[in-house]
């Protein structure tokens, strides 16, 4: 596993803390100990684990304490807990699981046991968090959806109404200037529509086979005039082989213009040169696209592909939630690079065969 599941282990025992320690960590796991229910706290807000292992009986806070506490704070509670105890009655499970915990295993234990329930805790977990992403992404689409049809018919009154108005001022009219305001916001309001239409269409792929480095002249095709305006230098590396990949032609162009469009609008400095680069590995196919703008934030970084949200004055940052759509229906993966003050590189990787 690239990332490891990270379990924190809670236990006054040094003997049973030494053994999971090493058992586990062969099973692949990160490990984190603590001997007692305070310092287990503290360890959970500084290793933020995925699992728990939590024995009931221990000094400063008894393990239904820390329980307790684990389950009354956001960040927390979600974080699956195995109780581990010497404490057999059934009163005593009873309240484990009333207060919040995952499952139950009696000490002494067999380890066999106990790696097969850490195994289905961090199972059950994956499938909870899968369910909550499909459910979250299913009501945002029907939100854009009502957002979109409820917005474009009065969008098309207020621009229709307001260019007649234009047309029949005199062309020293004061009014003008608020007409094309009301004009510039109609048309920024007009793309957030197209783009919530557009999200649509990043989940419903039509794919057919497609040459990745056809795909990428035919997004900077669409910005000549533009790359010409800004002086900006554009350096294509197609060190991809031509050849046919499995892919939604329109949908993937539409993504790779957004990230051209975003790199556009972030040179402001001097040095302007855009760099894209397409190349195989181990049978897929990665898209590199750098440029030298003004680059994002830490804090920023990770909320770029929520729907709305923008670091820019205008635009309903709309764009790169479809790219992240329009790459995820691809079974691909997108990630990101920047350094304020240098620039930003997006890395699109999708696989060389059919999506399955």
């Amino acid at each position: 596993m690239n990332e490891k599941n990270k379990i924190l282990i809670i236990d006054d025992t040094v003997d049973i803390v030494d053994l999971l320690q090493k058992r586990l960590r062969v099973e692949g796991y990160e490990i984190f100990s603590a001997y007692d229910g305070e310092e287990g706290l503290r360890q959970v807000a500084a290793c933020a684990p995925d699992l728990v292992i939590l024995d009931v009986m221990m000094p400063k806070l008894d393990g239904f304490e820390v329980l307790k506490r684990l389950k009354a704070d956001e960040k927390t509670r979600y974080i699956p807990v195995l109780m581990l105890t010497a404490r057999a009655e059934l009163p005593d499970k009873i309240q484990g699981f009333e207060i919040g915990a995952d499952d139950y295993l009696t000490k002494p234990f067999d380890y066999k046991e106990l790696a097969v329930r850490v195994k289905s805790l961090f199972a059950r977990k994956a499938a909870n968090e899968k369910l909550a992403e499909e459910e979250k992404s299913g009501a945002l689409d029907h939100m854009l959806d009502e957002v979109a049809h409820e917005v474009r018919n009065p969008l098309v009154i207020i621009g229709g109404l307001a260019r007649r108005v234009l047309k029949k001022l005199p062309e020293d009219s004061r009014e003008r200037e608020y007409l094309d305001i009301i004009l510039a916001n109609v048309a920024a309001l007009e793309k957030m529509v197209t783009q919530l239409f557009a999200l649509k269409s990043a989940a419903l792929s039509y794919i057919e086979p497609a040459d990745i480095n056809e795909i990428i002249g035919a997004a900077l095709g669409r910005f000549a005039e533009q790359l010409a305006a800004q002086a900006i230098a554009v350096e294509t590396r197609l060190e991809c082989p031509s050849m046919l990949i499995p892919v939604d032609r329109e949908n993937l162009i539409r993504a790779i213009a957004c990230l051209i469009e975003n790199a556009l609008e972030a040179m402001i400095g001097e040095i302007r040169r855009l760099t894209i680069i397409t190349r195989q590995i181990d049978g897929n196919v990665e898209i590199l696209l750098s440029d030298t703008g003004k680059g994002i934030s830490r804090e920023t970084i990770k909320n770029i592909f929520d729907p709305f949200f923008t670091s820019k004055i205008y635009g309903p940052g709309l764009g790169l939630t479809f790219v992240l759509k329009t790459v995820q229906s691809h079974k691909g993966k997108i990630s990101v690079e920047s350094e304020v003050g240098k620039g930003t590189t997006f890395s699109v990787k999708l696989p060389g065969s059919a999506p399955v």
